[in-house]
């Protein structure tokens, strides 16, 4: 009696936007071992959802958000978001595009009126956080994929609708600030190691 061969799922072709989505996070997941449960969030999230950019995938999608440092590398320039009421990184939705560094580069050009800003195509930092129902919108997950973005010119800010207002905080100060949000003491901790790693190497 000869073997059943098992039928197998087919498993999706991926985009080719989900296939630099994915090398990216696993370029992050090197770099961060330690992230893997977070890690593993988001690789599932991009590998099942070719449309995971778009917000009108309501239950959860992806943003795109910057770390907007001085030319110095002292200080980072925060929002008081307006929804949120909460102090953050700058940063927002996709609307469908699957370059997320762009979309951070475009999020952080807006909401703060900076010109000559520059973007750093690896991922800085993950967070999925959930966002509360608001309106008619249902509370749903960002999944936010954060990158480096520096301010090379003047940095004369101009706050946008989506701020109460802006900020150029020092990013020592912050990693250290006890009602600072968790994520954003993260982030602080990754750009003074980064800088202290720069200086010794």
């Amino acid at each position: 009696m000869s073997a059943i061969t098992p039928i197998m799922p087919v498993q999706p072709l991926l985009q080719p936007h989900q296939l630099e989505w994915l090398a990216a996070i696993e370029a992050y997941a090197r770099a961060w071992p330690s992230e893997e449960p977070t890690i593993a969030l988001f690789r599932t999230f991009m590998a099942a959802r070719a449309d995971a950019a778009s917000r009108e995938r309501i239950e959860g999608h992806l943003t795109g958000s910057a770390w907007l440092t001085s030319a110095d590398g002292e200080r980072v320039l925060l929002t008081h978001h307006r929804k949120l009421d909460r102090w953050l990184q700058l940063g927002g939705h996709a609307d469908g595009d699957a370059d997320l560094a762009r979309v951070a580069l475009r999020e952080a050009e807006e909401e703060s009126g900076l010109g000559g800003l520059v973007v750093e195509t690896a991922i800085f930092d993950l967070d999925r956080h959930e966002i509360p129902a608001h309106g008619d919108l249902p509370a749903h997950w960002h999944y936010d994929v954060r990158y480096v973005v520096r301010a090379i010119g003047s940095e004369l800010f101009s706050v946008s609708d989506e701020s109460h207002a802006l900020a150029w905080r020092r990013i020592d100060e912050l990693a250290v600030e006890a009602t600072a949000d968790a994520s954003m003491q993260r982030m602080a901790s990754k750009w003074i190691a980064r800088r202290s790693a720069k200086a010794a190497g």
